[in-house]
């Protein structure tokens, strides 16, 4: 999915959790001062604040009715430690950029949820001590915005850490008891079966901590997945598992099930299309289940011929569409009317895209670092984050990204 550290000290986080340190406060320095229905957060979704060209949250409310927004990331500093930032270099300490973009939704009737973890990238899970000092620092997140939801995305690579998962789950039971009201979602990765090993270990950690969410959230895309159809399977698989592992009735487990799709073309290839929402969506209202959101808003605009060749964008869906449809499905989960608007164009096949120029071909013995671009088996690809002798297109999950043929 995504879908892009001078840690406290264990005494002061245990004294933090103790305390029972509560955000959700009549007044605070973000200003909020009451919170939406749950279904509004349940629908937020996700858009990247400082990264992937952001679109103006105001336009997009008054365009689509949308009234939630999941901010996406909360990372540790790549310098390390277990601190709070957003994408690993903007400390949220000194933020200003964020709170602006949170200050101009909630001036407008809206709220935030803030999102942590994600694809790549280091977690303040995998940087902090333990599950304390894990909650302390989410904690500065929760006060400094005055949140009322956050969500723990827990996928690549870390949910394949076993420390770091406890500490994420520690983290997210403490917040939920020390901040009253809390909405919290847990984001993980999804496969037709609903979810993979990774994803049932990080459920049955929950189990043996006690914790249970507002709702365990699969994205299932990235995973071979071929419209509306496979998505809907693996909701039921996952209800299944749900199911087994907590002891829940069909009912109680599709009332703390979520779905997290990817709008237009999936970093795999795959397309879902307006018409892919739909079909979930009423899946979703159908049985009830607790959340409905997407990744993302930076990229639910049509992409000119300029922007986008037939490959995945991070500030365009690669799918015929007017601005903002997508968010209009969350509008309808939330269980409000969107503004009516011209209809969707109507899809044309996508291009065959022109070949770029290929760049400097890979070398398994050289370091690559988030940006560098080389190419490999006659495409052109670009690194995620640090890696070295990691073949380009050997796993979906891996440090490159196909920018396409040249």
């Amino acid at each position: 999915m995504r879908r892009i550290r001078a840690c406290l000290g264990a005494a002061a986080a245990v004294t933090l959790a103790a305390a029972g340190t509560t955000a959700l406060v009549a007044s605070n320095a973000s200003g909020a001062t009451s919170s939406l229905s749950n279904r509004w957060y349940a629908a937020a979704p996700y858009l990247m604040p400082l990264d992937n060209d952001p679109p103006d949250a105001a336009a997009i409310m008054d365009a689509s009715g949308l009234k939630a927004f999941q901010l996406a990331f909360i990372l540790a500093p790549d310098g390390g430690g277990c601190s709070p930032t957003w994408g690993g270099t903007a400390p949220v300490s000194g933020d200003t950029a964020v709170q602006n973009v949170i200050s101009t939704i909630r001036a407008k009737g809206g709220d935030v949820s803030v999102s942590i973890g994600g694809y790549g990238g280091t977690k303040l899970g995998q940087a902090c001590a333990d599950a304390a000092s894990t909650a302390a620092a989410y904690q500065q997140v929760i006060t400094k915005y005055g949140l009322h939801a956050i969500d723990f995305d827990l996928e690549e690579p870390e949910y394949e850490n076993t420390a770091a998962v406890r500490n994420e789950i520690g983290a997210a039971k403490i917040l939920q008891q020390n901040n009253p009201g809390l909405y919290v979602s847990v984001t993980t990765a999804g496969t037709a079966d609903g979810t993979g090993w990774f994803g049932k270990q990080m459920l049955l950690e929950a189990k043996s901590q006690g914790f249970t969410p507002n709702n365990f959230s699969i994205m299932p895309f990235d995973g071979g997945f071929n419209g509306a159809a496979s998505q809907t399977g693996a909701l039921t698989n996952f209800n299944a598992i749900l199911r087994s592992t907590f002891g829940w009735d069909e009912a109680t487990a599709y009332a703390h099930e979520g779905f997290s799709g990817m709008n237009g073309r999936s970093d795999t290839g795959e397309y879902f299309s307006q018409a892919d929402f739909q079909t979930v969506l009423d899946y979703a209202t159908s049985h009830n289940m607790d959340r409905f959101t997407f990744w993302s808003l930076n990229r639910d605009r049509q992409c000119s011929p300029a922007d986008n060749g037939g490959r995945t964008s991070g500030t365009c869906s690669s799918v015929a569409q007017n601005a903002w449809d997508f968010a209009k499905y969350s509008v309808k989960f939330a269980g409000a009317t969107p503004p009516s608007t011209t209809p969707t164009p109507t899809p044309t096949p996508t291009p065959t895209p022109t070949p770029n120029s290929c760049r400097t071909a890979w070398s398994s013995s050289s370091v690559y670092t988030a940006g560098n671009e080389v190419s490999y088996n006659k495409h052109n690809w670009k690194a995620k984050w640090w890696t070295q002798n990691e073949v380009p297109g050997a796993s979906e999950w891996g440090p490159w990204q196909d920018e396409g043929a040249c």
